[in-house]
């Protein structure tokens, strides 16, 4: 007797692959090479940071980035958000495309979808940070719990819908998308 087939096992072996190759990148590239050099890390938490100020600057808050720690927020002359490294939004980035990259679907797509979805992930991190500054100035005692669970269950969760959008809208060839796009 003859087994069947299935396409979902085979595409299941390449997402993993994949994925798995992506990781390796991802560990040898920055974990070995870029984060010990530090600047691309120092970049764009400077950026974020800047980008956050800024915010709340357009929003009618005194904002500023301290004069001399360019990832440390300031309210109203009041220091209240630091920016680390580790959240800066780099490893989102990269969580983000690899999966994107590693599930199947059209190339022309993925070219758009992934600088998108990083813009979109960016954005959601200017306002969170943006969030914990005003969080500290009208709640410091939250900061700690909003920053370590909710920010993170918000980030997350926007990065799965984003995953969602992909893997259930654009990833197929077979979506009226098809036609404009592929």
């Amino acid at each position: 007797m003859l087994a069947v087939s299935s396409p979902a096992p085979h595409a299941l072996r390449r997402f993993l692959l994949l994925a798995v190759g992506f990781y390796g990148l991802w560990f040898f590239g920055y974990e070995q090479w870029l984060a010990l050099d530090g600047r691309l890390d120092a970049i764009l938490s400077a950026n974020i940071t800047a980008a956050s100020a800024a915010a709340l600057r357009f929003v009618g808050y005194d904002s500023r980035v301290h004069g001399l720690d360019p990832y440390l927020v300031l309210l109203n002359s009041q220091a209240v958000v630091r920016v680390g490294h580790p959240c800066n939004g780099l490893v989102l980035y990269a969580l983000f495309a690899g999966f994107v990259l590693a599930f199947p679907g059209p190339w022309r797509r993925k070219l758009w979808f992934i600088p998108v979805g990083m813009l979109a992930i960016y954005g959601i991190n200017v306002v969170r940070i943006g969030a914990l500054a005003l969080n500290h100035l009208y709640s410091y005692h939250t900061v700690e719990f909003n920053h370590h669970y909710t920010f993170t269950f918000v980030v997350y969760g926007c990065i799965f819908f984003l995953w969602m959008v992909w893997a259930r809208r654009l990833a197929s060839p077979s979506t009226p998308l098809a036609t404009s796009y592929a």
